[in-house]
């Protein structure tokens, strides 16, 4: 996607737009990157010209200053002001990648055209997620260690990350912190990231509302488009476990699930993913491929 040069009513430093104008774009779509990413994102879609894309920098990561009090609720206040100084008003779609899924469940009082979140995070803390989901699941722990170090030690959370998540495969194969699939690692290989101790704060904390308990974003155009709320989930994903989306999904009816069969964490980067996120997205075209496929359990 080629870069476009930033709007003047809002900081150029930690926006960057992408794709073909905004006056010449049927669609627009703010994309949020997750933890240790930033605006420089990939997001490789082969339809260069079917969207104006804006990408920015969260609190603490690339260009944009860090914010000790961020919470849910700034999250949401930063999406409308980037909207509000780039003039797009209600016009435009939402994708959340990884955490930054969090920033648009935070979003569900402004939700416009549409959203998407790929490999959402799933709260432990969450009422609605069943004990029976939790009790084995060892996840849950990484998870507590990680909230406590960056609640307690924040200077160490890059340790613990890189050293448990992102370092090369023969140390993943020695750590229980083994979230990635093969197609994951190779990712890995390539990427760049710097965790930020106050995002996994927000996202990890207590949260004010369940996602399971909010209401359908969209009734009054539920016979127009019956997919407006997406969910993108891989099935061998080791950071969260798709039975968490599956069982969220279940709950709200009104979201179309999708899940890549062998996909991981990181099927954002996964060749031809994104082409069918934004295609599902905005044009209503979904592959069968992406189906959920049956659980079998043994008898």
């Amino acid at each position: 996607m080629a870069d476009q040069p930033p709007n003047p009513k809002i900081e150029s430093n930690f926006v960057m737009e992408r794709g073909i104008p905004k006056d010449d774009a049927k669609f627009t779509i703010v994309l949020v990157h997750g933890f240790g990413s930033s605006k420089d994102m990939n997001f490789n879609v082969s339809q260069k010209k079917l969207g104006y894309f804006v990408l920015y920098d969260r609190a603490g990561y690339g260009e944009s200053d860090p914010n000790p009090k961020r919470s849910l609720k700034s999250e949401a206040s930063d999406v409308q002001e980037l909207a509000d100084g780039l003039q797009i008003g209600s016009r435009f779609y939402l994708i959340g990648i990884s955490m930054g899924s969090y920033t648009v469940w935070s979003c569900s009082n402004i939700f416009h055209k549409g959203v998407a979140m790929v490999a959402p995070v799933v709260n432990y803390r969450w009422p609605s997620i069943p004990k029976s989901l939790m009790k084995n699941d060892y996840r849950r722990e990484v998870l507590k260690w990680s909230f406590w170090i960056a609640k307690y030690f924040p200077g160490l959370l890059h340790w613990w990350v890189t050293q448990n998540m992102f370092p090369t495969t023969s140390m993943l194969e020695k750590t229980p912190a083994n979230y990635f699939n093969d197609q994951d690692i190779e990712v890995l290989k390539h990427t760049k990231g710097f965790p930020n101790a106050h995002d996994f704060l927000v996202a990890f904390a207590d949260w004010d509302f369940d996602p399971a308990d909010l209401p359908d974003p969209f009734p009054s155009a539920r016979e127009k488009s019956p997919s407006s709320v997406h969910i993108w989930q891989g099935y061998e994903d080791k950071v969260i476990p798709f039975q968490l989306q599956r069982c969220l999904c279940h709950k709200l009816a009104w979201i179309k699930y999708h899940e890549v069969s062998k996909g991981g964490h990181l099927i954002v980067h996964y060749e031809g993913v994104c082409d069918a996120i934004l295609k599902s997205l905005l044009l209503g075209e979904d592959l069968p491929m992406y189906k959920p496929k049956a659980v079998v359990t043994e008898p």
